[in-house]
């Protein structure tokens, strides 16, 4: 049976083919990716774009099987930056070679980006080694309406954006404020940036350390986070819906206009032009307005701004998500997969990552990159936002501890600051103590 399959792939028995399992979103980047860097080797190895599921959680569990089940035709994958260290715990992404990590550790690559692909190294017990090789980030912005805030000045903390929405409220404009908060990862992301803004975190450096309510500072932080959710879900004028709430009900909902503001992803701004050009933005025509005089149409009514600090002056520690690239373990072909690693993320393969997919680069000189800025006009506040930024937990349960949390969480309304917070230890626990084994 094998001889049919090979064929049909177009390959020939001695070519080496190298599989690359890659996210749903951003397919047909990663496939031009795979394209050029295959031309790029001179017939030294070809890459072959294969598409995972759509969900995050199937994408994971696709790969768990295909790993755990020792599949030889899986070489090279999309890892979200919170699998690092489960699939390193368990031996499923290969180390980075040493003279690549050299070269990745030169300062070329942002540092928040690079701390996602690191874990113990079992075999040298280095803390910080890598084990994939960062691809692209992604990073929330406060995005808004001017008209709808003071003398158009965006707030500058969650408590400035939530006396807004009460004053808008009052004023009978709209007050919602556009947040993921359904029992999901985005949630877990939104509890997470509040958590490390305020002063605390879910577990400490070990990965195992439960740190919501071990000292009074990091119960206090604790605390502020949770109160913060849950004024946002039940102040006058908030989205009845909220509980249902992520990233594709915020955009629409502040280009509904119900919502004057949002935390989201720099999705929003070409989602939000695409829309308003065919009529179908409440506060914005773009159906007859010329091409080239659309950009600053758009810039007059929708706006970006730094994301919502928790403790006034002080940045918010915005939790960045984004892929890195790893090597399975199952690879026949460990050094020309690493060649391919190498090719994949490169300057010119991110940079059209980023235009044409929209997600933010970690390479630090592509953004002060004239052309580059042009077509990712976001640029200044992206690359502001994953300077001081925090990553989610790291840990091998984290998929258990996202799980656990969220679905405490939900409905935000129901949260009470002060009582929830042993609840919330005791599930991190929970979920430590099983090694993740928790549905």
């Amino acid at each position: 049976m094998a001889s049919p399959l090979v064929a049909a792939c177009g390959s020939s028995s001695d070519e080496v083919v190298l599989s690359f399992y890659t996210a749903a979103d951003g397919a047909e980047q990663y496939a031009a990716a795979a394209a050029a860097c295959t031309a790029q080797s001179g017939g030294e190895y070809k890459v072959e774009q294969r598409t995972l599921p759509k969900s995050a959680n199937d994408q994971r569990l696709q790969l768990a099987r295909r790993l755990a089940g020792n599949d030889k035709t899986l070489d090279l994958m999309t890892l979200d930056v919170v699998w690092t260290a489960e699939f390193a715990e368990a031996g499923w992404a290969l180390p980075v070679p040493e003279d690549l990590e050299t070269k990745l550790r030169d300062g070329s690559t942002l540092a928040g980006p690079l701390a996602t692909a690191e874990w113990l190294d079992p075999q040298t017990e280095q803390k910080d080694k890598l084990f994939a090789v960062p691809l692209n980030s992604n990073t929330q912005l406060l995005w808004y309406r001017p008209d709808l805030v003071p003398n158009g000045t965006p707030p500058a903390t969650w408590d400035e954006l939530i006396a807004n929405a009460a004053a808008n409220q009052a004023a009978g404009q709209p007050a919602a404020i556009g947040v993921q908060a359904k029992q999901y990862e985005g949630f877990m992301v939104w509890f997470n940036t509040l958590l490390e803004s305020a002063g605390a975190s879910v577990v400490g450096d070990d990965g195992t350390t439960v740190t919501l309510n071990d000292t009074p500072e990091h119960r206090a932080a604790t605390e502020k986070a949770l109160s913060i959710i849950k004024s946002v879900a039940t102040a006058p004028g908030a989205d009845p819906s909220v509980s249902q709430s992520d990233e594709g009900t915020a955009r629409l909902g502040v280009e509904a206009g119900t919502m004057f503001a949002e935390v989201n992803y720099p999705f929003v701004l070409p989602g939000l032009k695409e829309n308003a050009a065919a009529g179908g933005v409440s506060f914005l025509d773009l159906s007859n307005v010329p091409a080239d005089q659309q950009d600053a149409k758009v810039n007059e009514v929708f706006k970006s701004a730094p994301y919502p600090s928790v403790k006034a002056g002080e940045p918010a520690k915005v939790t960045i998500g984004g892929f890195n690239i790893g090597v399975a373990k199952t690879t026949q072909h460990p050094d020309l997969a690493w060649k391919a690693v190498a090719c994949l993320t490169d300057r010119e393969n991110q940079r059209n990552n980023a235009v044409d997919g929209g997600v933010p680069p970690v390479l630090a000189d592509l953004y002060q990159d004239p052309d580059f800025q042009a077509a990712y006009p976001a640029w200044e506040g992206v690359l502001g936002s994953i300077e001081s930024a925090t990553v989610r937990p790291v840990s091998p349960a984290y998929q258990s501890i996202s799980i656990l949390l969220t679905d405490a969480l939900n409905p935000p309304q129901n949260i009470d600051p002060v009582g929830d917070v042993d609840k919330l230890a005791d599930l991190v626990k929970q979920a430590v103590e099983s090694k993740g084994l928790i549905p």
